[in-house]
């Protein structure tokens, strides 16, 4: 009996220390099973308290009557499955007759509350089908991506939703992002987390960092272009609009529409082009947009007109042409000059970080998902990382991206600089980098990168 109570007390203790040290653990071990029985048990009554009942049928309510028996209970929705998962807990409801899916994401909160868990979010995966992500801890406080994610040709995990999913960049679905942030919010990790997973794919990047090159230089050899400073920006802008043209007249020459061509083999973009001639997709990386678009004198007026003027051509019409942006910078308003909305408005994906007034996250979601406004202005200062992720369809949710030091993304990028292509075009502004070392070097001793 002693034993069977000291064993008990020992694992009481454990799970105790898990919860408080390693909440994953804990999770795995212990919690997933008592948050499923949690569930199920409190299910019903659930329901009732917040709502998410209907009324029994009318014939139901006749055969009870003839019958002369109990008045039938209110139905809560059919739960066709329960899945535990790494961080939680996924919920699929069949709604009932006369329920919709906002009354369920209305409720989410009061979910969370009723069934212990530490977040709760609902979306609608068809009709009369909804899907709660239940998260046992807070998955964001210390970010570990799973070890297995479901990447794919221009889709690259970035970041760690708050329900415990992977969040995405995908280039091909959303071609063009724009990322906000105030100093030490984390805007430089999300960056090089998107450098760190480019890495591995078969794509040239291009970047612009006027801070004289301090944040993009150190990863030069994964690059086939880089800038630092606004004069050579613009001219690399435009060769990349020269660039192009160039790509489009390629697929001029290869869509080939006759009558005989089949629908499916008609080209309208790179990804519609044969493998052996497609050219190869291209990521412009701005670090700090304000630095483009601000000027002094006259010269500099007629500069940032022309930058502006390339990167709204890019904006508009690079999707097809495999040339996606991804610009970064403090604060994205009108006070930067005409133009600029005309290129913000072609920044389908958002991301915004801490910013520092309610204006800044308005640059960023007033005019796609005002309801995220508020959530990003109510980010801590003291846990860098977190963000606010949205789109033009209006959802948003909160991400943080694992840490990425810059040796950590410098190897990454050393070990994939084989990867880097020739594009003809940005040949005059490929940096200029050192050789490794040798071969068999280890990467943590690699020589910088040079401009």
């Amino acid at each position: 009996m002693i034993g069977v109570l000291v064993a008990l007390l020992l694992v009481v203790v454990i799970a105790v220390i898990l919860r408080w040290r390693r909440p994953a653990w804990y999770w795995m071990a212990f919690g997933v099973t008592l948050a499923a029985l949690r569930v199920t048990a409190r299910y019903a009554s659930v329901m009732y308290a917040c709502g998410l009942t209907v009324p029994p049928a009318r014939w139901r309510l006749s055969l009870a009557r003839m019958a002369n028996r109990p008045v039938p209970e209110s139905r809560a929705p059919r739960v066709l499955r329960l899945r535990p998962t790494r961080t939680g807990l996924v919920l699929r409801l069949k709604l009932r007759p006369g329920q919709d899916a906002f009354d369920v994401a209305s409720a989410t909160d009061r979910l969370r509350h009723s069934f212990g868990m530490y977040g709760v979010t609902s979306r609608e995966l068809r009709s009369g089908v909804v899907e709660l992500r239940m998260t046992g801890y807070d998955v964001l406080q210390r970010v570990q991506m799973p070890a297995e994610s479901d990447p794919a040709p221009m889709r690259i995990p970035v970041a760690l939703r708050e329900d415990g999913s992977v969040h995405y960049r995908d280039y091909r679905t959303v071609p063009h992002g724009l990322t906000l942030g105030a100093t030490e919010s984390g805007k430089s990790v999300y960056q090089r987390n998107l450098v760190a997973g480019l890495a591995a794919h078969d794509v040239a990047l291009v970047g612009i960092d006027c801070k004289q090159g301090v944040e993009l230089f150190p990863l030069a050899r994964r690059f086939s272009a880089l800038a630092d400073n606004p004069d050579t920006a613009l001219e690399l802008l435009e060769a990349l609009v020269q660039h192009m043209e160039d790509v489009y007249q390629l697929i001029r020459s290869a869509q080939r529409i006759t009558v005989d061509v089949p629908d499916a083999d008609i080209a309208a973009d790179i990804w519609d082009l044969p493998t052996d001639i497609r050219p190869t997709p291209v990521v412009v990386l701005v670090d700090e947009v304000a630095e483009l678009a601000l000027f002094a004198t006259k010269d500099e007026e007629k500069r940032r007109d022309r930058i502006v003027t390339a990167l709204v051509r890019l904006a508009q019409l690079g999707r097809a042409a495999g040339i996606y942006l991804e610009i970064c910078g403090q604060r994205f308003g009108s006070e930067l000059g005409k133009g600029i909305t005309m290129l913000r408005a072609q920044l389908t994906g958002r991301t915004a970080h801490r910013v520092n007034d309610e204006s800044s996250a308005n640059m960023a979601f007033g005019d796609i998902a005002p309801d995220a406004v508020l959530a990003a202005i109510q980010i801590p200062t003291d846990v860098p990382g977190i963000a606010v992720s949205g789109d033009s369809t209006g959802g948003w949710t909160r991400i943080r991206a694992p840490h990425t030091s810059l040796r950590q993304a410098v190897n990454i990028c050393n070990r994939h600089a084989d990867r880097t292509p020739d594009v003809p075009a940005l040949a005059a502004f490929r940096p200029a980098v050192t050789p490794l070392a040798s071969a068999t070097a280890p990467l943590a001793k690699a020589a910088p990168a040079t401009a």
